[in-house]
């Protein structure tokens, strides 16, 4: 059997919490070794080993053999090449960029240190998106013809939507549902995006680029159309569902809305510890994760043409236009 992989995590906040709690506890060939974050103190909350409050000390850390980034989206893309440069295998929460000369430059760093890349995609992991997919590879429903994804969060406040980022509902929410379409129709390119998002639930920051509701539609190279929806405002619980209409069938993934799940390490508690898992195994065999940069950029793609597309009030086409 072979050693424990040994993580470092940089950031301690909630999504980092619970990943330190899945290295620490829930794997047992995995291991956690030191937790960054500049934070004073927040590192030391998850009672690591060793901790830091300079991620590159972390990743300097010789008793490291990866690296978990679960810090803030912008930084992202310098602690990967960081990362991929220290010769430490990388597992990064999405988005892994938020430009594409950013994407392709981790793609390229991980690629010329031959370390292990994969993205926090968790949809993947779950197990009726999981069993869906397959089905979708096994021919069961033909050629998929309708997709649609939707992601809806039980609420946020106004001051925590103060607080937003411009383009979050992008780059960070339906980046999700973007590679989930893509993931189940395989083979297929999303080809045009046309996207319209609003501030319905706090209006009042519409001016400083907050949204918090959007629908894209997207056409792929294949035919089929697809859908993808987000609100920040599920008063019922945590919402995430998809259908796949085929030639031959229809499939469905996710479950009835979850009145309990105000979170989604709640309804995906199982899938956030299976990626880490798969993750694990793939470094210890010396094989690449089914989730890679090249994912990562492909859903990024698609979440900054979205963008352009509500800017311009218009469908943008996928042909290098936003290089």
């Amino acid at each position: 059997m072979s050693s424990p992989l040994s993580f470092g995590l940089i950031g301690a906040g909630w999504i980092g919490s619970f990943h330190a709690e899945t290295l620490a506890q829930r794997l047992p060939n995995a291991r956690l070794a030191a937790v960054a974050d500049p934070v004073p103190g927040a590192a030391e909350r998850l009672s690591p080993p060793c901790s830091y409050q300079d991620p590159l000390e972390l990743i300097a850390d010789p008793s490291v053999d990866a690296i978990a980034i679960s810090s803030p989206a912008a930084s992202h893309a310098d602690l990967v090449v960081a990362a991929a440069g220290a010769g430490k295998h990388v597992f990064c929460e999405k988005p892994m960029a938020l430009t594409l000369d950013d994407a392709d430059r981790a793609i390229e760093a991980v690629r010329s240190a031959g370390v292990a890349l994969q993205v926090g995609f968790n949809r993947r992991f779950a197990t009726d998106f999981a069993a869906a997919h397959a089905r979708i590879v096994d021919g069961e429903i033909g050629t998929p013809q309708i997709l649609r994804s939707l992601t809806r969060d039980p609420g946020i406040s106004a001051e925590v939507a103060a607080k937003v980022k411009p383009w979050t509902i992008f780059n960070e929410t339906l980046i999700h549902d973007f590679d989930t379409l893509c993931w189940l129709n395989p083979g297929a390119r999303v080809t045009e995006v046309y996207a319209q998002a609003a501030a319905l639930i706090h209006p009042q920051y519409a001016e400083q680029g907050f949204l918090d509701t959007s629908v894209v539609q997207m056409r792929f190279d294949n035919g089929a159309f697809a859908v993808a929806e987000a609100s920040f405002q599920a008063v019922y619980g945590y919402d995430v569902r998809g259908e796949i209409f085929g030639s031959d069938g229809v499939l469905l993934a996710g479950r009835a809305p979850d009145q309990a799940a105000r979170a989604n390490v709640e309804l995906f508690h199982e899938a956030y510890i299976a990626q880490f898992a798969h993750f694990v195994d793939c470094v210890q065999a010396g094989i690449e994760p089914s989730v890679t940069g090249a994912d990562a950029r492909i859903a990024l793609e698609i979440a900054l043409a979205a963008r352009e597309s509500v800017e311009r009030q218009a469908p943008v086409l996928l042909d290098g236009v936003l290089r």
